[in-house]
């Protein structure tokens, strides 16, 4: 069950990745953008890698030293045994001797070899860094122009819509808010005509009866 979900899940970020890799084809900065996360990623595997080797060092080196420490032990108690004329314990304490000093010399050679493979490793590691962050840069410059253009394009848009619909759309709302006026006006007309023409008549009937 837990493969089937595993193999689920796995087929729809392959499903997702190509969906995005074909739209950011169609738009260069964001295929940039993809590029440099995935180069990200990239460097953080070689700094994991170069960790990891920093270890490695000083592991060949702790064991080294544990097998040369041994070596030298093996030696003093070979000797001693050789003085004391113990030819069973000179023979397992040379041998022994042999080992540990063959273990010794193999570390050291491989910590050698960590070493010297670790220096290029930084360097190497160093100039993808430069280049990343160059490419960060050429990338904040290439957004910068991108910007500049959408921007003008979009001032430009603007500007070419509105050159003379703006002044259209305000005699279209001159004509509107006229049109609403004189509306409550002969409203307002109308509904105060019947009290205007009640009142002249009354004056004219006090002056007649004067």
């Amino acid at each position: 069950m837990t493969n089937i979900f595993t193999r689920m899940k796995e087929s729809v970020v392959s499903d997702l990745h190509h969906m995005m890799d074909q739209k950011e084809q169609k738009n260069p900065i964001a295929a940039l953008n993809h590029y440099l996360r995935q180069s990200e990623q990239e460097k953080e595997k070689v700094r994991k890698l170069l960790e990891r080797q920093y270890k490695l060092k000083d592991e060949f080196l702790k064991e080294y030293q544990l097998a040369q420490d041994l070596a030298d032990k093996r030696l003093k108690q070979a000797n001693i045994a050789e003085r004391a004329g113990e030819t069973e314990m000179y023979e397992f304490a040379f041998r022994e001797h042999q080992e540990y000093q063959a273990r010794a010399e193999r570390m050291k050679a491989s910590r050698d070899e960590a070493v010297a493979e670790l220096d290029t490793l930084e360097q190497k590691y160093e100039s993808m860094k430069h280049k990343l962050k160059d490419m960060h840069l050429r990338r904040m410059e290439l957004m910068g122009r991108e910007n500049i253009a959408r921007a003008n394009s979009q001032i430009n848009r603007v500007i070419g819509e509105t050159a003379d619909k703006p002044f259209s759309k305000f005699a279209d709302m001159e004509r509107y808010i006229e049109g609403l006026e004189y509306k409550v006006n002969s409203a307002y007309y109308r509904s105060t005509f019947d009290q205007k023409i009640a009142k002249l008549e009354k004056e004219m009937n006090d002056k007649e009866e004067v």
